[in-house]
């Protein structure tokens, strides 16, 4: 087949950068363009330092249109507006990694939908979709922890998670809580029973175990907190999640290693561990490794995954792979050498 053909709005980011290092020897794709407004002109190496020799890129400063697929690396709320603004060729397939079209009241676009791009979820459904939303980073480690649950209708109860994200999940942009100073030797909560990932980890749930919402009037991040309770936290390192997380159940931990294997069987990069897991067994790869316990009548589930691969740009090139596809691992077997 003739090489698929790239474009990236907001490739001097993190995400754009892991989507660089990564298409740079994808096998089967031709990056024609990497956007940055900031960078224009400069060689994609000034900014991702680490590709020097790797690419003779240089960033642009104009969308153009002869791609077969458009990643979007912007900021939340950038990404609607970039397509509101540019005339985007129907037969052009977007990847969103901002939360613009998550969630289902958000996703129309060009008289179609996008698909909520969580591949051990809606895998069938993005094979044949136009247009993808890439999950976010807590809600892609989240929900892999919860979905073989929802499957079989197992989530009765509250959901209780406590979830360390790396100081790259803020963004290259520096902030009071991203600088080195701060962050060092630190921990921090932020944004606790409210994070916005809860909206799309909550339809996700809703999809496999209806009625898992309560029925009750209230917006969606409502009605999601009446079920879920999360403490998300900022960790003193670069980059990875880690979602401890427990809920009733009658589940024995043989029975619940059963039923997430049998889950993720088909799934290349979801994997279960009957010993203990730590982050760095994920960083740099598409992974999301699970491990479980039982504790009485609490299942207690342990989700790691990086917040830049599995949980943005390795997520993306895995939606893209199932586009036009290729073997969904395509490109991303080998370790990521970014931040």
């Amino acid at each position: 087949m003739s090489k698929i053909k790239i474009g990236i709005i907001g490739s001097a980011g993190y995400t754009g950068g892991e989507l660089l290092r990564i298409l740079i020897y994808h096998p089967h794709v031709d990056i024609v363009f990497a956007h940055s407004a900031s960078n224009a002109g400069n060689s994609v190496a000034e900014v991702h330092t680490d590709l020097l020799g790797d690419t003779d890129l240089r960033f642009s400063e104009t969308y153009q249109g002869d791609i077969d697929v458009l990643f979007l690396c912007v900021g939340h709320g950038d990404a609607r507006k970039f397509l509101e603004a540019n005339a985007i060729d129907p037969h052009v397939k977007i990847i969103d990694l901002s939360q613009d079209y998550r969630l289902a009241a958000n996703r129309e676009y060009q008289g179609k939908s996008f698909i909520y791009g969580l591949p051990e979820l809606n895998r069938e459904a993005i094979r044949s979709a136009q247009y993808v939303a890439n999950p976010g980073c807590f809600a892609t480690g989240i929900q892999l922890a919860l979905l073989p649950l929802a499957n079989k209708r197992q989530l009765a109860g509250e959901i209780h998670i406590n979830a360390t994200t790396g100081s790259t999940g803020a963004g290259q942009k520096p902030s009071a809580t991203s600088h080195f100073s701060w962050r060092s030797n630190n921990l921090s909560v932020y944004k606790a029973f409210e994070h916005q990932h809860l909206q799309e980890i909550s339809e996700s749930l809703e999809q496999l175990q209806p009625g898992f919402l309560p029925a009750d009037e209230g917006t969606l991040l409502q009605r999601a907190m009446e079920r879920i309770n999360i403490i998300p936290q900022r960790g003193n390192f670069p980059r990875g999640i880690l979602s401890a997380i427990y809920v009733d159940s009658s589940l024995s931990e043989d029975e619940a290693n059963g039923l997430y294997e049998a889950y993720y069987a088909t799934h290349p990069f979801t994997h279960i561990s009957k010993p203990n897991i730590d982050l760095k067994q994920v960083v740099n790869t598409n992974k999301c490794l699970i491990h479980l316990e039982k504790h009485g009548n609490k299942l207690f589930v342990v989700s790691i995954v990086d917040n830049l691969l599995k949980g943005a740009s390795g997520q993306a090139i895995q939606n893209m792979n199932l586009l036009f596809g290729l073997e969904e691992k395509a490109g991303l077997t080998l370790k990521s050498v970014g931040f």
